[in-house]
């Protein structure tokens, strides 16, 4: 009787919380040669971090709103419990931009961004490395998430298990669908490449700023045992930060003689250099917002950031939109949610001024409403002008 019952709803389109098929073999870290670089091992990378949190926190920063749409009218709904949720925060212990930061960041690092919408409407960030993805028998998602890995020590752990209509997934660039595929993966060898440069930065410092040589003696022949306290003696005097530029004293005929190339000959700075243009290629964020100022002016790192918020943030912030309008929102209800790209101008009160001012002489907007755009309560009403006094009639002579 089961079975006829599951093939029924399998065969009507419902969903059930059983065991399905196992999730997608893409969603494995690629390794394209050399060591896989993981989203943990990947936020070690200075350059990793700066352009995934300037994209998370630009995009987090943003004013939000809640309209009705009415055919070709809008009006903005300030009674909603998300308008609450935006002002006092989505949950128990996240503020808005908590929330938002941590959603866009996870979709930028791991290609996709979950939140539970829970029956209340309040949201819950779930990090994605607890979720495991199925394909179900009706051609929808569900989410095996089983929470647990955090900073948080003692909390219980436990599994479960949310459908598609329950979760906000903030996905990037997909190749199914369904599931979005981190640019970390996508190019792999890109971040390898820092990697690999960081670690050998790394490693030269812990080797005394040497990358090696040998111990030349003209007669000698000792047992291994020699060697190897020979060895360890001159690690412990001659190797690690501390010990750089110490003089050493031979004895015994013994010859220091270096075998390596110095780190400029490696050109291991400039190897980091275009690591990091070419990290900001993968994410689309110029240099010079990640602190690159190699290449930067006054001129073009304005150009930069209005580039990043075209080009760059847009995109995001527009997933967010349209996701919260399919999931978040009832169908056919008109409501949406805006994140207010003008909010970037808060910092630049030159550009914003004049924004207003080009608003005002076009009509747009008058005075009292960049008054109240900018925290200014209106204009007190002019007083009235007296009445002048009655001109008596003529007097007739």
């Amino acid at each position: 009787m089961a079975s006829v019952i599951e093939r029924l709803a399998s065969r009507l389109g419902f969903e059930r919380r059983g065991a399905e098929s196992p999730s997608w073999a893409a969603l494995r870290a690629g390794d394209i040669g050399g060591e896989a670089v993981t989203p943990q091992t990947a936020e070690n990378i200075a350059g990793v971090l700066a352009c995934v949190m300037a994209i998370a926190t630009g995009v987090a920063t943003l004013p939000a709103y809640v309209y009705r749409r009415q055919g070709a009218s809008r009006e903005e709904v300030t009674d909603h419990p998300l308008c609450e949720m935006i002002r006092r925060g989505p949950n128990a212990t996240q503020t808005w931009p908590d929330f938002l930061q941590a959603l866009v960041a996870s979709g930028v690092m791991h290609g996709n961004g979950l939140a539970r919408v829970l029956p209340n409407g309040e949201l819950q960030f779930i990090p994605w490395a607890w979720v495991r993805p199925l394909l179900l028998e009706t051609g929808r998602i569900a989410y095996d998430v089983t929470e647990g890995g955090g900073l948080l020590s003692g909390a219980p752990t436990r599994s479960y298990r949310l459908l598609q209509d329950e979760v906000i997934h903030l996905r990037d660039l997909s190749d199914d669908g369904r599931i979005g595929r981190s640019r970390l993966q996508r190019s792999n060898l890109t971040f390898q490449l820092a990697h690999e440069a960081s670690r050998t930065a790394l490693a030269i410092y812990r080797n005394g700023n040497r990358l090696g040589g040998v111990l030349e003696v003209d007669e000698w022949a000792p047992d291994q045992s020699a060697v190897e306290r020979l060895r360890a003696d001159w690690e412990v005097a001659h190797t690690g930060s501390l010990n750089a530029g110490r003089t050493p004293i031979l004895q015994g005929g013994l010859k220091f003689k270096p075998i390596a190339a110095t780190p400029e000959d490696a050109e291991l700075l400039d190897s980091r250099k275009f690591a990091l243009e070419d990290i900001c290629r993968v994410y689309g964020v110029p240099p010079p917002l990640v602190q690159d100022l190699s290449h930067g002016t006054f001129t073009n790192s304005r150009e930069a950031a209005r580039w990043f918020c075209q080009f760059t943030l847009t995109p995001w912030i527009r997933k967010i939109e349209a996701e919260f309008a399919r999931t978040y929102f009832p169908a056919g209800s008109g409501l949406e949610l805006e994140l207010d790209m003008s909010g970037l101008l808060r910092a630049d009160p030159e550009s914003r001024w004049i924004s207003h001012k080009t608003a005002v002489e076009a009509g747009i907007l008058d005075a009292d409403e960049i008054r109240e755009i900018e925290g200014y309560d209106p204009r007190p009403a002019a007083p009235a002008a007296p009445a002048a006094a009655p001109i008596p009639p003529a007097v007739m002579v």
